[in-house]
């Protein structure tokens, strides 16, 4: 690694940010870098200090194997360790860090008239209370807990409650079908289910304990009995001013399995002692697109993810003792986990919670809450920019926004006109972006620029985090010297990345280890410039990221083709203005089936149906014919220049019949619904 000479396209950090930050330049970043690198222990052990442990650790402090030809993968971190993570991210500030009156969440609803806020100690009562209550409805050590809610306090309360007693929390975002529920519920085998009774998104309204009702019933027919018990909250924006559910939304009731929240609350004690876990404990399982189309159950443990999430927030965000952060992401997706749970209370942070969408009531909606809590970091997406980015400087220039110091995106690489926009207009030249990369598998960034240290560049990862150890390599496995481009992979571990996929150590195996014995293998491509930037250039294995979101190919083709006229289909990604990435989706059709408008909103449907909305396709096109190889085999590469309508499409000598690419280019130019 070099000391970037280039000022081509590079940033500096505003120097006032450079006086007291965390790693204050270049140099400084580097000399941390190398003793993460050569001394993991000193490294590592320095972080570790920073919490409370039961028991220490009585090995190394990583221990592991990357390579399939010498045994089975693993990861250990702090080996014979025991500790608690809601302890550390909870008690630890409230009896020994005298931030008990400090806010530990401004929480803003779908409507500006629903907001509050919670302190460290409100949030640890509560945290008791809820622990008390799943040990009363049978919930043990190891236990899996579903959470089915939206971006309200209590899902934080639920997973920490999970966390203090020692059960595995399993957070399935509430934008799902009932389909994907069920999925994961019957992978994991949870005992109880945490849920709301609906949830406004803008002005719908979505009976959630109804999608619920109708996963539970999937998991009977499957065979799976495993959930016991309902726990149900009531929705603020659904109660009357005298606290009755709202007659908006009839909920569905079974006495014998469901609970509301209030009422198992009420009596439940704010005392609950933790169970102290061994360092390898399982923490949470969250489960991502797979590109065989079953979800992965990605499994993170205790003590590993603690420091990681502890230490990457600390110095990504240069975090403050009076910062007011805020991550604009569900928590129903890893970045919600790592940095509105668990990263900035072990920083004892004050973050916002934020329940709406970035155009309701008005567009103006995020500067709005800028504004009102005086946020100092803002952590989005790329697709929240670009969206709106279409409303131009207006509805920023309505609040005042001089509060932010440090703009962070995340969710898929940032487009340069997007990421001059986020920096020039809503960080008005005086914020530096940090542009992360990372994955559900990864438990926090392994790639980014730390905002007093990083010259930046548009569009880049720049450089990786501490104890992470990032190369190039091609096709055949080979290491790529100086610029290259090729597979982006890991040498090493660092604490926080997954320890298996729950119950399928092969599939964790050959997906993320078998391609290049000794390294971990990330999926995504990857470039590096002269400069020795790292640039994120997009998934290579059958995986789309459409706003951010990871789906799987075969997964949505499978629900295509669920469908009594669809033959085959094929799904590829295409370029989104907004979305970064969208679905286009090829379908060949049986016998005498029309291709036609309403077939179209049927298969629309039904993808939302199995999957979820996020999953919605922007364009089916009726394809009479694939193109294959004489094998059989469909030639994506292919399908994704004609989603493109880019006719540049190289060596088409595999194909069995060249005339089907002609008539796909001609079925897409006449309009494909």
């Amino acid at each position: 690694m070099v000391v970037p000479d280039s000022e081509d396209n590079v940033f500096y950090p505003p120097i006032d940010l450079q006086q007291d930050a965390h790693v204050p330049n270049f140099n400084s970043y580097l000399e941390l870098y190398k003793k993460s690198i050569e001394s993991p222990e000193a490294f590592w052990k320095d972080v570790a200090d920073e919490f409370f442990w039961k028991k220490p650790a009585t090995g190394p402090i990583l221990q592991y194997n990357f390579d399939v030809t010498k045994g089975n993968i693993f990861v250990k971190c702090l080996e014979g360790a025991k500790t608690n993570i809601c302890y550390n991210v909870l008690d630890r500030h409230v009896k020994d860090g005298n931030l008990g009156d400090k806010v530990a969440y401004y929480w803003e609803g779908n409507s500006p008239d629903h907001h509050s806020e919670i302190t460290y100690n409100q949030l640890l009562s509560q945290v008791c209370r809820c622990a008390n209550v799943l040990k009363k409805m049978g919930v043990q050590k190891g236990d899996r807990v579903s959470i089915y809610l939206p971006m309200v306090p209590e899902l934080v309360y639920s997973m920490l409650a999970c966390a203090r007693i020692g059960a595995v929390h399993s957070v399935v975002f509430a934008g799902f079908s009932s389909e994907s529920l069920c999925e994961r519920i019957v992978d994991a085998q949870s005992s109880v289910l945490i849920t709301a009774d609906g949830v406004y998104r803008g002005e719908k309204l979505i009976n959630l304990k109804q999608i619920v009702d109708e996963a539970l019933e999937k998991c009977k027919e499957r065979g799976c009995s495993s959930v016991t018990k309902c726990l149900v909250v009531k929705h603020q924006a659904l109660r009357t001013k005298s606290g009755a559910a709202c007659n908006k939304l009839q909920t569905p009731w079974d006495p014998s399995c469901d609970v509301f929240w209030d009422d198992a609350m009420r009596d439940s004690s704010d005392q609950c002692e933790p169970e102290w876990m061994d360092s390898e404990d399982p923490l949470f399982i969250l489960y991502t697109s797979g590109s065989t189309g079953k979800p992965k159950g990605v499994l993170h443990t205790v003590a590993g993810y603690l420091l990681y999430t502890y230490l990457t927030f600390k110095y990504v965000f240069d975090y403050r003792h009076g910062d007011v952060f805020w991550c604009t992401a569900d928590i129903g997706w890893i970045t919600g986990h790592s940095y509105i749970t668990y990263g900035p209370l072990a920083n004892g942070a004050t973050s916002v919670l934020f329940e709406g969408i970035p155009t309701y009531p008005h567009v103006g909606r995020l500067w709005e809450i800028i504004q009102k809590y005086k946020v100092t970091k803002f952590y989005t997406a790329p697709t929240a920019i670009r969206l709106l980015m279409k409303y131009g400087r207006e509805p920023l220039q309505k609040y005042d926004l001089s509060s932010l110091q440090i703009l962070g995106s995340v969710g898929e690489p940032i487009n340069p006109d997007a990421w001059l926009w986020y920096h020039s207009v809503v960080g008005q030249g005086q914020c530096p972006v940090v542009d992360t990369f990372w994955q559900t598998e990864t438990g926090g960034h392994v790639l980014t620029p730390l905002p007093a240290a990083t010259p930046l560049k548009p569009g880049s990862a720049t450089f990786p985090f501490f104890g992470v150890e990032p190369t190039i390599l091609n096709e055949h496995g080979e290491e790529l010297e100086g610029e290259a481009e090729g597979y982006l992979v890991f040498r090493r571990p660092w604490p926080g990345i997954m320890r298996a996929l729950y119950k399928n150590q092969e599939r964790f195996e050959n997906t993320y280890f078998k391609k290049f014995p000794g390294f971990y293998v990330t999926g995504d491509g990857c470039r590096r410039d002269k400069d020795g930037y790292y640039w994120i250039t997009g998934r290579i294995d059958d995986m789309l990221n459409v706003s951010g979101h990871l789906l799987s190919t075969s997964e949505v083709e499978g629900a295509l083709t669920e469908h009594p006229g669809v033959a085959e289909a094929a799904v590829v990604g295409r370029p989104h203005q907004v979305k970064g990435e969208c679905l286009h989706c090829f379908v060949s059709l049986k016998g005498s089936t029309e291709f036609n408008h309403s077939l179209v909103q049927e298969l629309k449907t039904l993808v939302r149906e199995k999957i979820g909305p996020i999953a919605t396709p922007d364009f089916i096109q009726n394809a009479p014919a694939l193109p294959k190889t004489r094998s059989g085999k469909i030639l994506r590469r292919i399908l994704r220049q004609i989603a493109r309508n880019d006719r540049d499409l190289g060596d088409l000598s595999t194909l069995a019949d060249p005339k089907v690419v002609e008539q796909l280019f001609n079925q897409r130019n006449e309009g494909s619904a």
